[in-house]
């Protein structure tokens, strides 16, 4: 699968797809969705941000570059203590991908180390890519692989690796993620809900790929799953300004160190309990009859807002005017979603995806 990443950063395990699929606008396919039709088997319109928009995404990257390289040596310092050197890293496309190169990218900084990197696709509902983990089997041991995501919000996405990964014998499912606030993994950055920018945007700041696609007209059985390159979008592309703007505060570090401490980037900060509680507690007190419509954690409320219909945007009442949540905030302005100020414990901010009547 092409992409504007380089090889030697990333190999995308995925068919090319595009032309081959019309994108639909988000009402469109939120309808679709609610009325039954999986989302794999649809793909949103990518578009170019607002003015007004950049403008808080490039504030947020010049705040928050620092904090998420500290989560990204934190990480992958943990990667070479529990997995050791012999490793491969499997990102989960698409917000994996430029994760899984920073990490890569840190592991070359910090312990001179060329650890393969790949992108697999896994789908909610739907399973993992098993053409994609046949070729990875074919080429290392079981044990070798790391599956790697952006972060974790319910962590839906880590209960459909744990499903499917019994197929294949020897394979951990382990997830490396950077920030995990629903707290149901040790191998994090940190368990706070921190602002990763590479979340604010779309397939611009992710090698020009789309999310990954899955309908039976379009992939076969021995096809890897799908993915739309978006070329015409080359001039706004901010994929290699985001991991060069965070690789550049890289530091030798050791997870246990007082910096890694000060930052709040440790297992120290993890919270009790468990983020699909507070959901269920959410889903309750905001009468939400299906769980998969609350997305809690920055990079989720971000999605909703980017490829949903929201009904709402719920912010920790601490975080009120908060840096963080400029770009939700803004997001929520252009869309006219409502926000609500509401006590959360693991999450700094919550969308509710909005529940149509009529589907």
């Amino acid at each position: 699968m092409r992409s504007s990443y380089k090889e030697e950063d990333v190999i995308l395990l995925l068919k090319d797809i595009t032309g081959l699929v019309e994108p639909q606008p988000t009402a469109v396919r939120e309808r679709l969705i609610q009325a039954g039709t999986h989302y794999s088997e649809m793909l949103p319109i990518e578009y170019v941000p607002t003015q007004k928009y950049m403008e808080v995404y490039t504030k947020a990257l010049e705040t928050y570059a620092r904090p998420t390289a500290l989560a990204v040596g934190c990480l992958s310092d943990k990667i070479v203590q529990t997995r050791g050197k012999n490793v491969v890293l499997v990102s989960l496309a698409r917000a994996g991908i430029p994760i899984g190169i920073l990490v890569k990218r840190y592991l070359r900084f910090k312990y001179q180390l060329n650890i393969p990197h790949y992108a697999i696709s896994i789908i909610k509902g739907r399973g993992i890519d098993d053409n994609a983990m046949r070729y990875l089997l074919e080429r290392f041991q079981p044990q070798q692989l790391l599956f790697l995501d952006g972060w974790i919000g319910k962590g839906a996405i880590l209960k459909e690796l744990r499903q499917d990964i019994k197929a294949y014998e020897g394979v951990s499912a382990e997830i490396a993620v950077l920030a995990d606030p629903a707290n149901v993994t040790e191998l994090c950055g940190t368990h706070e809900d921190i602002l990763i920018p590479s979340s604010c945007l779309n397939c611009t700041i992710s090698g020009l790929v789309s999310r990954t696609f899955l309908r039976d007209d379009i992939i076969g059985p021995h096809d890897f799953h799908g993915a739309v390159y978006y070329g015409e979008l080359a001039d706004s592309d901010l994929s290699y300004e985001f991991i060069q703007a965070i690789e550049q505060h890289f530091i030798v570090q050791n997870i246990s160190t007082e910096n890694c401490q000060m930052q709040k980037l440790s297992n120290t900060e993890k919270k009790n309990g468990y983020g699909i509680d507070e959901v269920r507690i959410l889903a309750t007190v905001f009468d939400v009859d299906d769980i998969n419509l609350i997305k809690p954690g920055i990079g989720e409320t971000t999605r909703v807002l980017l490829r949903r219909v929201p009904w709402k945007v719920l912010i920790d009442e601490k975080y009120r005017q908060n840096p963080d949540l400029n770009h939700i905030v803004r997001l929520a302005e252009e869309k006219q979603v409502p926000i609500e100020y509401y006590p959360l414990k693991h999450y700094k901010c919550c969308g509710i995806i909005k529940k149509l009547a009529e589907t």
